[in-house]
């Protein structure tokens, strides 16, 4: 792909708009003090912090004022992936960052929360700071020791940020599921970890309707063996159960935050990021890693500050929710909804803008496609003057989703910056993104971040520019995983990166890199599902699904579709004189909406005669996907490594149907 493909920006810039950005200060210092160079823009300054990769993130740490309370030897000590050792002998603390605004601005909001009935309450900086020290003091009380995991079965509310950073002050290691996960989702995850304290829930709201969680809190209970302590945070009202502690209780005291000064890399949270087989990966990141990718990605590429307000629709169980509480780093405001994308309607997020005088906007592709679809007006019948970015992640922006957003905001004469960013939960950050001094072109990422380099590669490891490739990255970032949670050779972690190119980042995305150095991307190339930004291995499906007598077996497909949309599909093979009616599928939608999570019930539900092997009986997901996408069958799959091919003319006949 070619520049020639979208001529004319969508938007640009203006020169003052440029020189006001963060980015740009950074770029001037860096060249006075780093030797980066001043002219030349964006591209010369990544050019620069890929070539000089440890003069940049030594730049980095002091522009944002990183207090090491101890030194370190060097920048990169190993830019081996993986293992990459980064900053050795330094010790810091992320909750000590996150929480620098209190001096200077005690009584300004730190968190707005807004609920479905969108009046937003405040929590002030001082009161935040306050908080956590009372919950550090209360964990350490406990036992809680630096590595031990501090578990969040919670909505995306200020309890669940105060329990996260009271966390990193002990230097504990922090890990959440939200309260739509059911049991035996949230027990693959918090069981390969064994958490010594269990923050919760009695339940929560969400499309108008209160959840009760108490039931599947007592199972997490039961099947939890390590737990020390849990904390009921009384959402619905509920007293605590038996045992429990009372949230007003454990953050009732006074004393001083005691931040815990630990190495660079000491691990900060365990996120999950589901494989294909077994159980979902855990991925530890550090809190040096993560304090430096973020000041980076939210205070340079997201141009996040002291006076911007940051909304981004996310759940406690996706990484956007780490990304979001970050903003705090900036001295941001950060506001957090709890509740339906959509409720009372299809407009409700940017409500909740609205209200909240957010900047900086955050959301799914799929809700504004959804937007558009429904005829929605935001800047037309709500006050977005404060909105100076729409963000949008989970999946690729549709060029239609760009031109409706730039032309809703331009009728109201808005001057609107569209990012469309894509990462991932493995380093739980940005590859490619939010560029505020360039040029926005249709169905494009402005560019690769700062200090990543970023790559699509051909089988053979040709870099590629203007073709699809493999997503690479070929030297280290400081928020990639310091390991996998029980994995203890590294080979899980290998396997899950590093096999296709040795000592080479392969993240799983097909990427265009244009001759401008924008960035297209074209959904997975490997099988995991992506809904609403919500990533879950295809084996989830298959433990619940298959769990029901009727189902001998199942394959699960997710599909990103050229208007935005996202396809997926259930097939199942049915045990003998099984039937596919209304009542058992059903059962199917039930299970799969209790047992895992409601953004995960199929959208259609197929019998077929059989799945689908390879002839070692791994089911053939990555293939059916390339057929279901209209890739021709001698070239989605190698025929001599299949148990079955003639099972494969079913899903290149329903592409073609599909299609018509």
């Amino acid at each position: 792909m070619n520049s020639s493909a979208n001529p004319a920006p969508l938007w640009q810039p203006d020169a003052d708009r440029i020189a006001a950005t963060r980015i740009t200060h950074f770029q001037r210092w860096a060249a006075e003090h780093h030797g980066a160079p001043a002219d030349g823009g964006y591209p010369a300054l990544h050019r620069w912090s890929v070539d000089e990769l440890s003069t940049f993130w030594r730049a980095v740490a002091e522009w944002f004022d990183v207090r090491f309370s101890s030194p370190y030897e060097q920048v990169l000590a190993d830019p081996a992936m993986p293992g990459a050792r980064w900053f050795p002998g330094a010790t810091l603390n992320y909750a000590e960052h996150a929480l620098r605004a209190a001096a200077d601005r005690p009584d300004e909001p730190a968190l707005l929360h807004v609920d479905e009935t969108h009046e937003p309450a405040t929590i002030g900086w001082a009161e935040l700071r306050r908080q956590v020290g009372a919950l550090a003091a209360r964990l350490r009380a406990l036992g809680v020791r630096p590595g031990d995991r501090v578990s969040g079965y919670l909505p995306n509310i200020p309890e669940a940020v105060t329990a996260f950073l009271a966390t990193a002050a002990v230097g504990g290691v922090w890990t959440s599921c939200a309260p739509d996960f059911g049991a035996r989702s949230v027990l693959d995850r918090f069981q390969q970890v064994e958490p010594v304290v269990l923050f919760t829930v009695d339940g929560y709201r969400y499309g108008g309707k209160e959840h009760d969680r108490t039931g599947t809190v007592a199972e997490l209970r039961r099947e939890l063996p390590t737990l020390r302590a849990v904390v009921h945070v009384p959402l619905l009202g509920t007293e605590a159960p038996e045992g429990a502690l009372d949230w007003s209780d454990v953050v009732s005291g006074t004393a001083e935050p005691v931040f815990e000064q630990v190495p660079f890399d000491h691990p900060l949270w365990v996120l999950y990021s589901s494989g294909t087989t077994g159980l979902p990966k855990a991925i530890v990141q550090s809190q040096g890693g993560i304090l430096l990718e973020h000041l980076k990605q939210l205070g340079l590429h997201c141009d996040l500050g002291p006076g911007d307000r940051f909304f981004w629709y996310t759940s406690t169980g996706w990484m956007m929710w780490n990304f979001l509480v970050s903003g705090l780093l900036t001295g941001t405001t950060v506001v957090l909804y709890d509740g339906s994308p959509g409720h009372p309607d299809t407009g409700a997020q940017w409500r909740i803008a609205e209200r909240t005088g957010a900047t900086l906007f955050g959301t799914s592709a799929a809700y504004v496609m959804a937007c558009r679809k429904a005829g929605v007006h935001p800047a037309r019948d709500h006050d977005l003057s404060r909105v100076t970015c729409v963000a949008t992640t989970g999946s690729p922006l549709p060029p239609d989703g760009f031109r409706w957003l730039h032309d809703e905001f331009a009728a109201s004469g808005a001057d609107l910056w569209i990012a469309s960013v894509s990462g991932g939960t493995d380093v739980c950050s940005c590859f490619a993104g939010a560029v505020p001094t360039l040029p926005v072109h249709i169905g494009e990422l402005q560019a690769a971040c700062l200090g990543t380099n970023l790559r699509a590669w051909a089988p053979d490891g040709t870099a590629l520019i203007g073709e699809v490739g493999e997503l690479v990255v070929v030297d280290p970032m400081p928020s990639m995983p310091i390991r996998f949670w029980n994995d203890p050779d590294g080979s899980r972690y290998r396997e899950s990166y590093f096999e296709m190119f040795p000592g080479v980042w392969r993240h799983g995305d097909w990427i265009t890199i244009t001759d401008r150095g924008s960035v297209v991307i074209h959904g997975r190339s490997d099988s995991t599902l992506n809904r609403q930004g919500v990533r879950m291995g295809s084996a989830d499906i298959y433990e619940a699904v298959e769990r029901l007598p009727e189902i001998r077996e199942s394959l699960v497909i997710g599909l990103e579709e050229p208007d935005g949309g996202y396809w997926m599909p259930l097939f199942v093979q049915l045990a003998d004189g099984a039937e596919l009616d209304e009542g058992l599928r059903d059962r199917i939608r039930r299970t799969i909406r209790e047992q895992l999570s409601p953004r995960h019930v199929p959208d259609d539900i197929i019998e077929i005669p059989a799945v689908p092997h390879t002839l070692t009986g791994k089911r053939l997901e990555v293939p059916v996907k390339r057929l279901l996408q209209g890739t021709a069958l001698t070239k989605a799959v190698n025929p001599g490594s299949v148990d079955n091919v003639g099972l494969l003319a079913f899903y290149e006949e329903l592409a073609r149907t599909r299609k018509r």
